[in-house]
Protein backbone atom coordinates (compact mmCIF):
# COMPACT_ATOMS: atom_id res chain seq x y z
CA UNK A 1 0.00 0.00 0.00
CA UNK A 2 1.30 3.01 -1.01
CA UNK A 3 1.11 6.39 1.13
CA UNK A 4 -1.49 8.31 -0.88
CA UNK A 5 -3.76 5.16 -0.53
CA UNK A 6 -3.22 5.06 2.98
CA UNK A 7 -3.31 8.85 2.96
CA UNK A 8 -7.26 8.90 0.76
CA UNK A 9 -8.22 5.62 3.70
CA UNK A 10 -6.80 7.72 6.91
CA UNK A 11 -9.25 10.32 5.45
CA UNK A 12 -11.96 8.39 4.48
CA UNK A 13 -11.48 7.20 8.56
CA UNK A 14 -11.82 10.30 9.71
CA UNK A 15 -14.04 11.61 7.31
CA UNK A 16 -16.38 8.47 8.60
CA UNK A 17 -15.13 9.04 12.20
CA UNK A 18 -16.40 12.77 12.18
CA UNK A 19 -19.41 11.21 11.13
CA UNK A 20 -19.83 9.00 13.84
CA UNK A 21 -18.90 11.66 16.35
CA UNK A 22 -21.17 14.15 14.49
CA UNK A 23 -24.09 11.39 14.89
CA UNK A 24 -22.94 10.79 18.88
CA UNK A 25 -23.34 14.97 19.20
CA UNK A 26 -26.71 15.10 17.97
CA UNK A 27 -27.58 11.56 19.92
CA UNK A 28 -26.47 13.62 22.84
CA UNK A 29 -28.23 17.13 22.31
CA UNK A 30 -31.53 14.79 21.26
CA UNK A 31 -31.24 13.04 24.91
CA UNK A 32 -30.64 16.28 26.27
CA UNK A 33 -34.00 17.58 24.83
CA UNK A 34 -35.93 14.37 25.45
CA UNK A 35 -34.62 14.44 29.41
CA UNK A 36 -35.72 18.31 29.51
CA UNK A 37 -38.98 17.66 28.26
CA UNK A 38 -39.28 14.30 30.30
CA UNK A 39 -38.70 16.89 33.39
CA UNK A 40 -40.92 19.62 32.03
CA UNK A 41 -43.45 16.89 31.77
CA UNK A 42 -42.80 15.38 35.39
CA UNK A 43 -42.84 18.64 37.08
CA UNK A 44 -46.19 19.01 35.73
CA UNK A 45 -47.79 15.70 36.42
CA UNK A 46 -46.23 16.51 39.88
CA UNK A 47 -48.22 20.16 39.74
CA UNK A 48 -51.47 18.23 38.85
CA UNK A 49 -51.15 15.25 41.20
CA UNK A 50 -50.71 17.71 44.11
CA UNK A 51 -53.33 19.96 42.92
CA UNK A 52 -55.98 16.98 42.79
CA UNK A 53 -54.92 15.79 46.53
CA UNK A 54 -55.57 19.45 47.30
CA UNK A 55 -58.90 18.76 45.76
CA UNK A 56 -59.45 15.88 47.42
CA UNK A 57 -58.56 17.18 51.05
CA UNK A 58 -61.08 19.75 49.93
CA UNK A 59 -63.71 17.85 49.15
CA UNK A 60 -63.22 15.46 52.31
CA UNK A 61 -63.09 18.26 54.65
CA UNK A 62 -66.34 19.42 53.09
CA UNK A 63 -67.96 15.86 53.23
CA UNK A 64 -66.69 15.70 56.83
CA UNK A 65 -68.66 19.23 58.22
CA UNK A 66 -71.83 18.04 56.19
CA UNK A 67 -71.91 14.59 57.73
CA UNK A 68 -71.10 16.31 60.86
CA UNK A 69 -73.81 18.72 60.49
CA UNK A 70 -76.30 15.61 59.10
CA UNK A 71 -75.65 13.79 62.13
CA UNK A 72 -76.00 16.45 64.51
CA UNK A 73 -79.34 17.82 62.58
CA UNK A 74 -80.38 14.56 63.57
CA UNK A 75 -79.47 13.94 66.82
CA UNK A 76 -81.44 17.34 68.02
CA UNK A 77 -84.17 16.35 66.22
CA UNK A 78 -84.18 12.45 67.72
CA UNK A 79 -83.76 14.78 71.08
CA UNK A 80 -86.83 16.62 69.56
CA UNK A 81 -88.80 13.35 69.12
CA UNK A 82 -88.04 12.35 72.29
CA UNK A 83 -88.84 14.86 74.37
CA UNK A 84 -92.12 15.31 72.77
CA UNK A 85 -92.94 11.51 73.05
CA UNK A 86 -92.06 11.78 76.99
CA UNK A 87 -93.99 14.95 77.43
CA UNK A 88 -97.20 13.33 75.21
CA UNK A 89 -96.39 10.02 77.80
CA UNK A 90 -96.65 11.92 80.63
CA UNK A 91 -100.02 13.74 79.60
CA UNK A 92 -101.38 10.46 79.01
CA UNK A 93 -99.95 9.00 82.32
CA UNK A 94 -101.29 11.51 83.97
CA UNK A 95 -105.11 11.90 82.39
CA UNK A 96 -104.98 7.67 82.87
CA UNK A 97 -103.82 8.67 86.51
CA UNK A 98 -106.77 11.43 87.12
CA UNK A 99 -109.55 9.15 84.70
CA UNK A 100 -108.23 6.05 87.21
CA UNK A 101 -108.97 8.23 90.46
CA UNK A 102 -112.24 9.53 89.18
CA UNK A 103 -113.08 5.76 88.29
CA UNK A 104 -112.20 4.52 92.10
CA UNK A 105 -114.75 7.64 93.39
CA UNK A 106 -117.26 6.47 91.56
CA UNK A 107 -116.59 2.44 92.93
CA UNK A 108 -115.90 4.41 96.30
CA UNK A 109 -119.85 6.15 95.99
CA UNK A 110 -121.70 3.25 94.84
CA UNK A 111 -120.04 1.25 97.02
CA UNK A 112 -121.46 3.37 99.72
CA UNK A 113 -124.55 3.62 98.39
CA UNK A 114 -124.83 0.11 97.91
CA UNK A 115 -124.08 -0.49 101.63
CA UNK A 116 -126.48 2.15 102.47
CA UNK A 117 -129.26 0.27 100.25
CA UNK A 118 -128.20 -3.35 101.35
CA UNK A 119 -128.68 -1.68 105.31
CA UNK A 120 -132.41 -0.23 104.40
CA UNK A 121 -133.25 -3.95 102.56
CA UNK A 122 -131.90 -5.51 106.05
CA UNK A 123 -133.68 -2.99 108.20
CA UNK A 124 -136.64 -3.37 106.16
CA UNK A 125 -136.68 -7.17 105.71
CA UNK A 126 -136.14 -7.12 109.59
CA UNK A 127 -138.98 -5.19 110.17
CA UNK A 128 -141.37 -7.12 108.05
CA UNK A 129 -139.75 -10.43 109.78
CA UNK A 130 -140.83 -8.86 113.16
CA UNK A 131 -144.28 -7.71 111.44
CA UNK A 132 -144.64 -11.16 110.40
CA UNK A 133 -143.72 -12.95 113.44
CA UNK A 134 -146.15 -10.77 115.46
CA UNK A 135 -148.83 -12.60 113.47
CA UNK A 136 -147.67 -16.14 114.28
CA UNK A 137 -151.10 -17.09 113.84
CA UNK A 138 -151.05 -17.73 109.81
CA UNK A 139 -147.90 -17.25 108.75
CA UNK A 140 -144.37 -18.04 109.74
CA UNK A 141 -141.36 -17.39 108.17
CA UNK A 142 -138.08 -19.78 108.43
CA UNK A 143 -135.08 -18.73 107.00
CA UNK A 144 -133.78 -21.20 104.17
CA UNK A 145 -130.96 -23.31 105.33
CA UNK A 146 -128.61 -23.87 102.34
Amino acid sequence: MDKDHLEILLEDIRGKFDLVLEGHDTLRQEIRDTREDLCEKINLVDFKVETVNRKIDGVRDELSQKIDGVEENLNQKIDGVRDDLNQKIDGVESRLSNEIRATNQKIDSVEVRLSEKIDAVAADLAAHRADTESHRTGYQVSESRD
